[in-house]
């Protein structure tokens, strides 16, 4: 890749080089897939005809601790975009700052928000500094990966993600486009909105790009009419749908997919297939949508039911758009590569057990309960994910109330016994007289009343969960095992460790590990009932799998060939999507 012009805007279709191109893209993020399978998922949508890479950058990642960046091994951005280049692949970067993505906070790191006046995505300078921050380290890596500079492949950076749906600060665009250029960006700049976000998702001299689904509504002709002799590009064709806890699997049928694929490139629009290939949102970065007074927590599976599965298996859709973008290449496609062997291990029968309560440790004290990103923990960042444990002590019974201060799920706990749980659906129940209440909470952001009488005085535990958390002793399982708890079994690999599935069955909620790698949650309500066990994360002989359990555990865990997303729906049978 010598080309130095880069791609242009300038007129109905795209150039580069001064030829004419065609945006053929797939999205696959480098933090959903395990780095020993980049360049498998690479090769595979090339394979495909697919031509462009896009992935997001996940600044949370990055930037975990303000000031402490990381950009090595599984977040090896530059290695992600050479390995690109070398398949012979272009990319298109969207480096935020926010993301969306169906990850936690959109990408944008915790510790923001322990700035009590903090407004996230605004020109507020406690946001812009921290992006200005960011960004002094993440542009001169991908500098010299612009096919402008020295023929790299980055051929176009997006701005912001969907801004249009946000839209609270007229200023903020217009920053982020100086903080891009500033830093030596100089290739083709777009944004990237659904249609109502068209109208004032935009920035002076970038170019806009439409998401959708279905050719409804007449989006494409409307970004033309707003940007008329442009190219057009629909920067985000969904291929198929995320997934929320308690609901379906979605699903979007591979034939109504090609047809409207078809229909965009017959238009002589460029595409990009959002997902090309999901993934998996491991550990605990699976978001939620929190909006219009909804609360819907996303599964660790990013399949997206997309054209290369959450594995990198070929679906239908994959051999349908193949089979397409054919004909838009004049030289015949690469081989398809092979599929990655699985393998089907015994049951893990569970061992050893240590109770939540003997593993307590980082307390800290406070009359008010402390939000979790303000607690005074990993030098002072505050705490990002996991579980945080407030303990009080109470003298009676009562009401107990949570005002609406439990922002996703709390099991309360009365002498270390289950009495309830509060979330956004439940607010309060009646407590029994005792000597303490624990409440084990993610996403306390107020008082906790009983009797309307806020509850003080807390001792609080930070269970962040990361590798090497567990300090304590191990235990014999009991008859009767207490819960919360830890659950550790010993998966023994002969030979070479393939990929699997892990199957739960009488377990309830909570997280899997496996050699210190956090797998993501598991919650009995589904949709998804496996999880994604990469082989690359076994070793040959002796794997160490803990489960955190919440209130239910079985002796074993199974492991299965295939994944098992649950039910399934058509994604336009779903109430709550909202496709443009």
């Amino acid at each position: 890749m010598s080309q130095k012009e880069g791609l242009r805007a300038n007129s109905f279709q795209f150039t580069l080089e001064g030829e004419p191109f065609r945006i053929l893209g797939g999205s696959i993020h480098y933090f959903r897939v395990p780095r020993a399978y980049w360049e498998d998922r690479l090769l595979k949508m090339r394979a495909c005809g697919v031509n462009t890479l896009t992935t997001y950058v996940p600044w949370n990642l990055h930037e975990p601790e303000r000031g402490i960046f990381n950009f090595q091994d599984q977040l090896d951005l530059k290695a992600y975009i050479s390995l690109a280049a070398e398949l012979g692949l272009w990319v298109i970067l969207r480096p935020g700052p926010y993301i969306c993505a169906e990850w936690d906070l959109g990408g944008l790191p915790s510790w923001l928000l322990r700035d009590k006046n903090m407004k996230l995505r605004t020109t507020y300078p406690g946001f812009t500094e921290a992006v200005n921050s960011f960004f002094d380290k993440l542009i001169p890596i991908i500098k010299p990966l612009q096919v402008r500079k020295l023929g790299g492949p980055i051929i176009a950076v997006q701005v912001e993600n969907e801004y249009g749906s946000y839209a609270k600060d007229e200023q903020y665009m217009p920053f982020i486009k100086e903080a891009l250029l500033s830093r030596g960006t100089n290739e083709l700049l777009l944004t990237s909105d659904n249609r109502e976000g068209l109208k004032c998702g935009g920035v002076d001299g970038v170019l806009k790009t439409v998401n959708l689904q279905r050719l409804a509504y007449g989006t494409i002709q409307y970004l033309a009419y707003m940007q008329p002799q442009k190219p057009l590009l629909v920067m985000e064709y969904w291929s198929g749908w995320f997934d929320v806890w308690s609901e379906s699997h979605h699903v979007f049928p591979a034939e109504d997919m090609l047809a409207v694929v078809s229909q965009i490139l017959e238009a002589s629009v460029s595409i990009n297939l959002y997902m090309f290939h999901g993934g998996t949102s491991f550990g605990f970065m699976n978001g939620a949508v929190a909006n219009l007074g909804t609360y819907k927590p996303q599964v660790s599976s990013y399949d997206y039911d997309a054209p290369l599965s959450e594995a990198g298996d070929y679906t239908t859709k994959y051999q349908l758009l193949r089979n397409l973008f054919s004909q838009f290449h004049s030289e015949k496609l690469p081989e398809v590569p092979s599929l990655q062997a699985r393998r089907v291990y015994e049951p893990v029968i569970i061992q050893q057990h240590l109770s939540l309560w003997e593993s307590l440790h980082c307390m800290q004290s406070s009359e008010e309960p402390v939000n979790m990103e303000n607690l005074p923990v990993n030098s002072n960042n505050g705490q990002s994910y996991g579980y945080t444990l407030y303990e009080t002590t109470i003298s009676s019974g009562g009401l107990l109330n949570s005002r609406n201060n439990v922002k996703d799920r709390a099991l309360v706990f009365v002498d270390r016994h289950f009495v309830g749980v509060l979330d956004y659906k439940s607010v309060e129940f009646a407590l029994s007289w005792n000597n303490f209440a624990y409440h084990p909470v993610l996403g306390l952001v107020g008082d906790i009343v009983l009797n309307h009488v806020p509850l003080k005085d807390f001792t609080i535990y930070c269970l962040d969960m990361k590798p090497n958390f567990l300090k304590s002793q191990w235990n014999s399982v009991p008859q009767k095992p207490s819960f919360p708890g830890f659950f550790q079994g010993i998966l023994y690999v002969d030979g070479h460790p393939r990929d699997t599935f892990i199957r739960l069955p009488g377990w309830s909620k909570g997280v899997v590990f496996i050699n210190g790698q956090n797998l993501g949650r598991h919650w009995s309500i589904g949709p998804q009932k496996t999880l994604y066990l990469p082989g690359p994360w076994l070793k040959s002989g002796n794997n160490q799998i803990i489960v955190f359990e919440e209130q239910k555990a079985d002796d074993k865990l199974v492991f299965v060939e295939n994944p098992d997303h649950g039910k399934t729906i058509d994604v336009y049978k779903y109430p709550f999507c909202v496709l443009l």
